[in-house]
């Protein structure tokens, strides 16, 4: 009897001793409120926790909200151990300060309570995607033709993705880890002939890397040194020739090639999308460079650094290593429609060659620079308010008149422009 009393006890204090960040927190789905009160116990209690900090005030923010909700139910039901919560960074500005939030929303996710910042996608069901990255084996091994056709529908299409066919996973494990934040690995072991067929490689062991959205896949037949191994990947985490945006800028900016951008009108148009394939071929045969392109109406303010817009002729093709400076090739500044193909060789000739116009990037005008940050149709609100009240003081006083802006007033607006120009491409969106 005083056995089975002591053990009641013994139960009773340690179901007492059941550590409270394990009841604080209920994950039923929804996303989690933090507060400073209880943000660090959050963050150790969950392995993997994703943190939106926000302002009430904030547009993006409330865009942002119902595709975390949403996420938050996804991976809820998937059962992935990955939670989602929030934090008012501008009511908790100790916080903001801590984690360097300097914009909103500011996205991180804490894996083993460590940050790293969130780049990717926002949209609910890319977002999760995202997320499944950090919490999925380093390596995945696939030992039949149906494996293979699951492992990629759960990768999804935004990360690149690695297989390796009678490869063993110890092989590629090294960089597998290296590279765990950009795309997927997997080994196959079981598969079939048409698997052969279906991914374009011919014998064994080969290494396929292809880009779900871009089509584009590539193959390595060895050797499989790490060192040789790793500038394979690496070389080949963006697609042959990739669109500029936001996402493959930053990658753009960290490769150590030089990029030859064609800068065109509109990169769905048939005549792009032709040109597109020519850059492809081109890339392939040339893989000391990145290739990628842009249009000017899908990113106008992108192109016009480069001098380029509806009113220049497109498509101009240029040479740029990321800095504030780019290289023209003499006599081969833009393409005409007629055989692009043995221009764009030329192109490439007229470069390696050193037969180059040195040019410096486009500063922003001030007022592109205010539009970019708070929007289109805001800024004109403000132009139409503005003219409003000047009118207004005029009409009141019109013995004086309105004197506006001075020359050290104008001097350091086009300082602000140039110094916050230089960071435009890593800017937040308030």
């Amino acid at each position: 009897m005083r056995f089975f009393l002591i053990v009641s006890v013994l139960l009773f204090i340690a179901g007492a001793e059941v550590p409270s960040t394990a009841k604080q927190f209920e994950v039923d789905g929804t996303v989690l409120e933090l507060n400073e009160s209880n943000f660090d116990s959050a963050i150790s209690a969950f392995d993997y926790i994703f943190v939106d900090y926000y302002a009430p005030w904030c547009i993006h923010c409330q865009r942002l909200a119902p595709e975390l909700d949403e996420a938050a139910r996804l991976l809820f039901q998937s059962k992935e151990p990955i939670v989602i919560a929030k934090v008012n960074a501008d009511k908790f500005k100790k916080l903001a300060k801590k984690y360097e939030v300097r914009g909103y929303p500011t996205l991180k996710l804490f894996i083993h309570d460590v940050p790293i910042d969130y780049d990717g996608p926002r949209e609910a069901d890319l977002l999760v995607k995202y997320l499944q990255k950090f919490v999925a084996p380093d390596v995945s091994v696939l030992d039949s033709d149906s494996g293979i056709s699951d492992f990629l529908e759960m990768a999804g299409t935004y990360f690149p993705i690695y297989i390796g066919f009678g490869l063993n996973e110890t092989v590629i494990s090294n960089q597998a880890v290296k590279y765990k934040k950009k795309a997927w690995f997997a080994v196959a072991k079981d598969f079939s002939e048409d698997v052969r067929v279906s991914y374009y490689f011919d014998k064994v062991p080969a290494l396929v890397v292809f880009h779900p959205i871009y089509s584009p896949q590539n193959v390595s037949y060895g050797p499989f040194e790490d060192d040789i191994l790793g500038d394979f990947i690496k070389h080949n985490l963006l697609p042959l020739v990739r669109p500029v945006n936001n996402e493959t800028l930053e990658l753009l900016n960290t490769d150590k090639r030089k990029t030859v951008l064609t800068i065109m009108e509109d990169e769905v148009e048939e005549k792009s999308q032709k040109l597109i394939k020519l850059l492809k071929a081109a890339a392939s045969e040339n893989r000391d460079l990145v290739f990628a392109y842009v249009g000017v109406k899908q990113w106008e303010d992108f192109a016009d650094t480069f001098e380029a817009s509806k009113n220049t002729k497109l498509p101009k093709m240029i040479v740029w290593d990321g800095s504030e400076e780019y290289l023209s090739v003499i006599g081969f500044e833009s393409l005409n429609d007629e055989d692009q193909e043995s221009q764009i060789s030329r192109f490439l000739e007229g470069y390696r060659e050193g037969r180059t116009a040195l040019k410096g990037v486009k500063r922003p005008s001030l007022m592109s620079f205010i539009k970019s940050l708070i929007g289109v149709k805001t800024f004109y609100i403000i132009v139409f308010l503005v003219a409003g009240l000047i009118l207004l003081c005029i009409l009141v006083n019109k013995e004086e008149p309105l004197r506006v802006g001075t020359c050290d007033q104008v001097d350091h607006a086009r300082s602000f422009v140039a110094k916050t120009s230089e960071s435009r491409s890593g800017e937040k969106e308030d």
